[in-house]
């Protein structure tokens, strides 16, 4: 921020053009939400629906963020006053508003009582949760948590807890004791069966924790926890994005996001402690989200990845750049249109292939300049959710998932380390060193590679791992890929 540069804040939203001012003003509306995993997503997101909610029908659901590490952001929006915008990016043009559902900021790490005594608090009745993938803790194939000394020692003694799970716990047993009501633990993440896998979470680490049967009684009675599926395109944000902001708005703000204009939010309504009027914001209130779970993750997600590591291999920097390849666009409407599409029962009235189309259309926005390596990070837990299903539930009924197949072996080949032209690719995933100590042990071939990453059984199921004519299948792709490289493969794709 240039020196005599204004911030962003109460003081100087006078300064903010009429269109761009907050719909609610921070300070005026009391918390009933708290949020863990204060990124971009959420701001762009969920922060965006509560406020419209509020100023629609009211309530006190102003939401307190909570950010697991990070004290830049911490520290940025409390100087703020917890104002923040959100870009909307179209090609050629941008729309800022500044975006006012923030109540306050906590820093998990830094002062975790207080967190737990916030989760315990009466008038908070919802817990929203973007953590990714990782933090769940939960073996993908078992279901059931993983070792973690951590963890293991947030639950069994009265030091402060540093992990989600533990943070969680800590404050519903707190709950439980002061009897301060029901809630809903709301997890956002793009995982299939999100409710059932946190409320999982927490009924393992509960009793992990050596909660009494009184305890967990009264706990069940009280907490929910709703299903949820989320999506809009919300990049990382760069100077760039600072700079449309303060353009914008007339002043800086460093917690500024930017994303796509599409959103949407399904959210099963069961909420025992109320909620904020989502569905006058524009959320789709259901029984049941997996449908809509489904049809984002394989047809959108999956999407995103297949698009993430061939485009990254053929030395593309942005998801806009990688759907221009040659042949790139008609491969992924084949693997909608025969492989997403063929794999599970879409929600009423959707069709799968014009969703993709949708899809498709969303990802060319030059303005939104997603990252191919920041889609590519953490595969290992993004695939069997993305991809891996779509392929599993295919070949149960016996058919092939010869596209799958391809966005695997892209993945594979990723794993390498090396894109078409020799520059070096990074290995951003949880599992990183034990997948490269197998390659390292495995044959320099094809079906070494195969052979080493599928044994890992936390990403490959038995199943899938043994299934003759899906190691064929990937096996082909990536031999071609490493042969010929990306832009040759899908001009020889069938």
């Amino acid at each position: 921020m240039s020196v005599g540069t204004e911030r962003l804040g109460l003081a100087t939203l006078r300064r903010v053009p009429a269109e761009s001012r907050p719909l609610v003003r921070p300070g005026t509306v009391a918390a009933g939400v708290v949020h863990l995993g204060l990124g971009a997503f959420h701001r762009a997101h969920q922060a965006v629906y509560t406020e419209a909610a509020i100023d629609s029908a009211g309530g006190d659901w102003a939401i307190v963020g909570v950010a697991p590490r990070s004290t830049a952001l911490v520290e940025a929006l409390a100087a703020q006053d917890g104002l923040f915008s959100v870009s909307t990016l179209s090609a050629g043009s941008a729309a800022t508003r500044v975006v006012g559902s923030l109540a306050g900021v906590r820093h998990a790490a830094s002062d975790p009582a207080a967190v737990v005594a916030l989760l315990a608090d009466p008038a908070i009745r919802v817990v929203t949760l973007t953590v990714t993938e990782k933090a769940y803790q939960l073996d993908p194939v078992s279901g059931v948590l993983r070792a973690d000394p951590q963890l293991t020692l947030d639950l069994s003694t009265d030091r402060p807890p540093r992990t989600v799970p533990g943070l969680l716990v800590r404050g519903l047993l707190a709950r439980a004791d002061a009897d301060t009501g029901p809630i809903a633990l709301v997890s956002c993440d793009n995982l299939p069966a999100n409710g059932r896998r946190l409320r999982g979470l927490v009924q393992q680490s509960l009793a992990l924790a050596g909660a009494s049967d009184a305890t967990l009684e009264r706990l069940a009675a009280q907490v929910t926890f709703p299903g949820t599926m989320v999506d809009r395109i919300v990049p990382a944000s760069t100077d760039e994005t600072l700079a449309t902001a303060r353009a914008a708005l007339g002043v800086a703000d460093l917690a500024a996001v930017a994303a796509e204009p599409y959103t949407q939010w399904v959210v099963e309504d069961d909420f025992p402690g109320g909620r904020p009027a989502w569905e006058q914001a524009g959320a789709v209130l259901t029984d049941d989200a997996g449908p809509w779970e489904r049809l984002k993750l394989r047809g959108l997600n999956g999407v995103h990845s297949a698009v993430a590591y061939l485009g990254a291999l053929a030395g593309c920097e942005t998801i806009a750049e990688a759907l221009a390849l040659p042949g790139l666009a008609g491969v992924l409407r084949r693997f909608i249109a025969d492989d997403v599409a063929s794999s599970f029962t879409p929600p009423q009235g959707v069709r799968v292939v014009d969703y993709g189309d949708e899809v498709l259309g969303r990802f060319a926005n030059p303005a939104i300049r997603h990252r191919t390596l920041q889609v590519a990070m953490d595969g290992s837990q993004k695939l069997p959710q993305r991809v891996l299903h779509t392929i599993a539930d295919l070949r149960a009924v016996g058919r092939s998932a010869h596209w799958g197949a391809l966005v695997v072996a892209a993945w594979l080949r990723f794993l390498g380390g090396q894109a078409d032209d020799g520059r070096r690719l990074p290995l951003d995933d949880p599992l990183a060193d034990r997948i490269r100590a197998a390659l390292a042990a495995a044959p320099d071939t094809p079906a070494g590679t195969v052979d080493a990453v599928f044994a890992l059984r936390e990403v490959f199921p038995s199943a899938l791992a043994e299934d003759d004519q899906v190691r064929a299948e990937v096996t082909g792709w990536l031999t071609a890929l490493r042969e010929h490289g990306v832009v040759a493969t899908l001009a020889g794709s069938p």
